[in-house]
């Protein structure tokens, strides 16, 4: 079957309904007849659609799917018929650009440009070291530009700094997988979704997002054996309106409704015990977990109706096949890891994982956001090894033939906030930015204007176009696109496709692998015996040095090739001797890449993000178990008021992929979708007086834009915006339209992905609301996490000693909270800082009302030091990055003693045989180690750019 269609108002194309197979459709569009067909792949979402690019005379015309391809099988969504059009833009950038003292560009030849980088690096390293230096990167380049950036990066100049703008949509997705199974890598494939009986979305708009991969549900739902399907969504987006059941959570509870759903399955015994015994761990601390997650109490949370919440239950617990998908709306939101984590967990404890029909996607925003990961270019090392474990460095330095000493492991790799604000304090001088528009995807925009404009701040772009970001640059690097390079990329499902070079770039643009290999010649980066550090000069000859990479470990590439690829379809991961065509699915056998010396990362605590060591993972190491991470609900640091009375949630609409880079210059997809828009229910509009077409104002604590108002289809109290909207197709003097004007500088704990998915706005006519500076106030209104621990204390001897160490620990707590607080209000441009100190400080407060009721029984003595201790050791607060380190050494020797108070009452609580205070000393002494393992984890991560890097 071939349809022309023109997928804008067909978004989806006809239905080709399942009878034994996904049935061939071929999606085509061209502007005239082609001389030449040339095999692609899609970059435009992160299905990862095998293509077709049609070439004549020398320029790009067209596009048709492969119908031999797995993932798509010749279909095309609409960024994909009409993105390439892109390719031709007038406006694509053809020279180097420099500015000049008086702040314009100038156009210069690659020679200029490579001198003046080359030139601003040896001197920054020389004068400040190679930690002066960060690398910010993209989620559309190809895995040979990776992997050569990853090299150049940790072994040629070693620096930690680098990160990709995956940061800001595959994080979690990657991070989710490492703490359940061991390493990044998606357990099961697309091909499970034409057999499954049930599909579960959460947080995951599928049909706007990945449209292919929402044609193969929909051609499944019109089939003789349709999955049933359910939804988690605050929206009722196209896919949550094609669902059997639609749950609508309040924006920050998606951990509510989840545990709700694995306490409903638990307590009707539909789980799969022998398989849990066999291959899983923590699933006593999980069940105890979610228990008290009653319906009822998900409905007061989340407001999602507890007899919706119990239908759904009913079909995940009886069904026989899942897959569970899960993207940005729970990856950008409240407790992202620990809420991803519980979706892995909800097919773990059914043993629906690692067969036909059963899998979990934690989907990805880009489409080769995989190859980030995989190549070490979002700041881990290639291959999925663990930075914290030596023997994975040593197996690398033998690789590269460099000193084990040279890569970055001292510290966690520096994820792309932090970056940031390691530029915005000083310590980062020259930041190198490909192929992403930080100006318009990270949050709280003033901000990153800022950043970016810093005079001590070196920043070189290379992009196609004069993006928002490039109007901040000193140095502009015009690239080859899609179609006008080769190279391979990896989608959600670990398929493997190449794209060939279809056409040249226009003028002097140049493909980001050879940028990157003429850094390296131009560097003189060389191995211990004084060969060049790269050895490969074209892009075959990088994935050559990427397989080897590979070698053995979980994205084994070992068995493919260039040939091989361009055969025909697409191949998935592992590709080895074992598994010569790729393997579809990922622990058949029930064996987890968990065992301590394969493993990927030695895990975190969920609720602060400490990181777990090494010592700690091998004395319980799980040995190819799975583990079954329980959580419990922590409310957003930011909710709403009566100045701000609204959620903001941001997200992605069909016709457009990320920034607008691309698609914004293709005039179809500008036609569907022109302008920015504000989505709010009928409720909310009625109050306000606001109707679908009006100009309406939305403020937040740190921006305010300007967007046409549309009405329904959402929650009452929330708002949606797109977040694609930049200033480089308007008029200097429109109001702002970014949706990250408005969104919070803050992250999650474990992925460090930044919450784009709440703030709190307000929202009026626009002629109500004269136009008005953005506000300048930055902080965040930081909710107490805790709720007072009530506990039941009978009378007991007075006069004991344990008095002493209760009044003690009392006035340690309290002098804890003091200084926690001290500290997260002196260093609240560290987002993080800001956000865990003001939780850790609440905690105090948590363990000092507990003790009270303790001190009623026993007593409390006068004598006490904790305020002398305080004064003694924490000096604080003091500034700078310096400073931030002597603040977080002297909170942890305060909390290090508040750990011992709690050991020690622990003891006598033992020897006095006291249930109720051994339970607040476990509980509140569980929470102060968890004080000291995020301290330590913070200051393993602080010392090496505060001590090392020269100001």
């Amino acid at each position: 079957m071939s349809q022309k269609s023109d997928r804008i108002d067909d978004i989806w194309g006809n239905r080709t309904p399942y009878i034994d197979s996904w049935p061939e459709r071929l999606d085509e569009r061209t502007l005239g007849a082609p001389d030449r067909w040339v095999q692609s792949a899609c970059v435009l979402c992160s299905n990862g659609c095998g293509c077709d690019v049609a070439v004549k005379d020398g320029r790009i015309v067209g596009i048709r799917g492969r119908t031999v391809d797995r993932v798509n099988r010749g279909r095309l969504g609409p960024k994909g018929l009409y993105g390439w059009e892109a390719n031709n833009s007038a406006d694509r950038l053809r020279s180097p650009l420099i500015r000049g003292p008086n702040g314009e560009f100038a156009a210069c030849d690659w020679d200029e440009a490579m001198t003046l980088i080359v030139e601003r690096t040896r001197e920054c390293v020389r004068r400040h070291t190679s930690g002066a230096i960060g690398f910010y990167t993209s989620g559309q380049l190809f895995l040979e530009e990776y992997y050569t950036l990853g090299v150049i990066g940790k072994a040629g100049l070693g620096t930690p700094h680098m990160d990709g703008n995956t940061r800001l949509c595959t994080a979690t997705a990657a991070q989710a997988l490492k703490e359940t199974f061991g390493t990044d890598g998606q357990p099961g494939s697309y091909t499970d979704l034409d057999s499954t009986e049930a599909i579960l979305h959460v947080g995951h708009n599928i049909a706007e997002t990945q449209t292919v991969l929402w044609a193969r549900i929909l051609d499944r739902r019109r089939g003789p054996r349709p999955p049933r399907l359910i939804v988690i969504d605050p929206r009722s987006t196209f896919t949550a309106k094609e669902a059997d059941i639609h749950l609508a959570p309040r924006l920050g509870t998606n951990v509510p409704v989840l545990n709700g759903l694995l306490h409903l399955i638990i307590e009707s015994g539909q789980i799969d015990r022998e398989y849990i015994e066999q291959h899983t761990t923590g699933f006593e601390v999980l069940e105890q977990t979610v228990k008290s997650w009653t319906p009822e109490r998900v409905e007061q949370i989340s407001n999602v109706p507890a007899a919706k919440l119990r239908a759904a239950a009913e079909i995940l617990g009886a069904t026989s096949t899942l897959v569970s998908t899960v993207l940005q709306g729970v990856y950008q939101s409240m407790q992202a890891t620990a809420a991803a984590i519980q979706v892995n967990n909800l097919n773990l404890i059914r043993g629906l994982i690692g067969k036909p029909g059963c899998g979990v996607l934690q989907m990805n925003g880009q489409p080769t956001a995989q190859n980030t990961r995989e190549c070490g270019a979002d700041g881990g090392l290639p291959g999925f090894r663990n930075w914290s474990n030596p023997a994975h460095v040593a197996e690398l330095a033998r690789l590269w033939n460099v000193d084990p000493a040279v890569i970055p492991h001292w510290a966690p790799p520096t994820h792309a906030m932090q970056i940031f604000r390691y530029a915005e304090e000083g310590s980062i001088k020259i930041l190198w930015i490909s192929g992403t528009n930080p100006a318009v995807s990270l949050p709280e925009l003033t901000r990153v204007r800022r950043i970016l404009d810093k005079k001590d701040l070196f920043v070189i772009v290379q992009d196609a176009f004069m993006t928002e970001t490039a109007r901040h640059a000193d140095i502009v690097l015009p690239v080859a696109m899609w179609g006008e390079k080769t190279g391979c990329f990896t989608n959600v499902d670990r398929t493997v496709h190449i794209s060939h070079q279809a056409v040249p770039p226009p003028g002097g643009a140049r493909s980001d692998l050879d940028i990157f290999l003429d850094y390296a010649r131009r560097m003189d980066f060389r191995d211990k015996d004084g060969q060049p550090l790269i050895k490969w000069n074209d892009a075959e000859g990088a994935f050559e040095a990427w397989k080897e990479c590979s070698r053995g470990r979980p994205c084994d590439y070992s068995g493919m090739n260039y040939a091989k690829l361009s055969a025909g379809s697409g191949i998935q991961w592992p590709c080895t001797d074992q598994f010569p065509n790729g393997a579809a699915h990922l622990y058949t056998d029930g064996i987890f890449n968990t065992s301590a010396s394969y493993c990927e990362d030695f895990g975190h605590n969920l609720k602060t993000g400490a990181a777990r060591t090494p010592e700690q993972y091998r004395a319980n190491d799980p040995r190819g178990k799975a583990f079954l991470h329980a959580a419990d609900y922590e409310p957003p640091h930011e909710v709403p008021d009566a100045d701000f009375p609204l959620w903001l949630t941001t997200g992605r609409v069909v016709f457009h992929f990320h920034t607008r880079t691309k698609t914004g210059r293709v005039a179809a997809l500008r036609n569907a979708a022109g302008d920015v828009f504000v989505q709010l229910s009928s409720i909310d509009s009625s109050k306000l007086g606001i109707a679908t077409g009006d100009l309406v104002s939305i403020e937040s604590r740190r921006g305010r834009v300007v967007a046409q108002a549309s009405v329904g289809d959402i929650e009452a109290g929330h708002v949606f915006m797109p977040f694609h909207y930049g200033s480089w197709d308007t008029s200097g003097n429109d109001p702002p339209r970014a949706a990250n004007e408005l969104t919070l500088t803050e992250w999650d704990p474990v992925s460090k992905q930044p919450h784009f998915k709440y703030a709190a706005v307000r929202i009026a006519k626009q002629d109500k609301l004269p136009l008005a500076e953005t506000p300048a106030d930055t902080g965040m209104k930081v909710r107490d996490q805790g709720k007072e621990i009530k506990h039941r204390l009978a009378t007991v001897d007075s006069g004991i000693q344990v008095r002493t160490y209760l009044g003690l620990l009392n006035d340690t707590e309290r002098e804890l909270a003091e200084a926690f607080t001290t500290v997260a209000q002196h260093h609240r441009p560290e987002p993080d800082i800001h956000q865990m100190c003001s939780m850790l400080a609440s905690w105090s407060r948590r363990h000092s009302t507990a003790i009270q009721l303790a001190l009623s029984r026993f007593g409390k003595t006068e004598e006490n030091s904790a305020d002398r201790v305080r004064a003694t050791i924490f000096q604080g607060p003091h500034s700078g990055a310096l400073g931030l380190l002597h603040d977080l050494h002297d909170l942890y020797l305060l909390v290090t003693g508040a750990q011992l108070c709690w050991t020690v009452l622990l003891q006598a609580a033992h020897a006095l045989r006291d249930k109720d205070l051994e339970a607040v000393a476990q509980q509140s002494g569980g929470e102060t180690d968890g004080q000291l393992a995020w301290l330590e984890t913070r200051i393993k991560q602080a010392a090496p750019q505060a001590l090392t890097v020269r100001k």
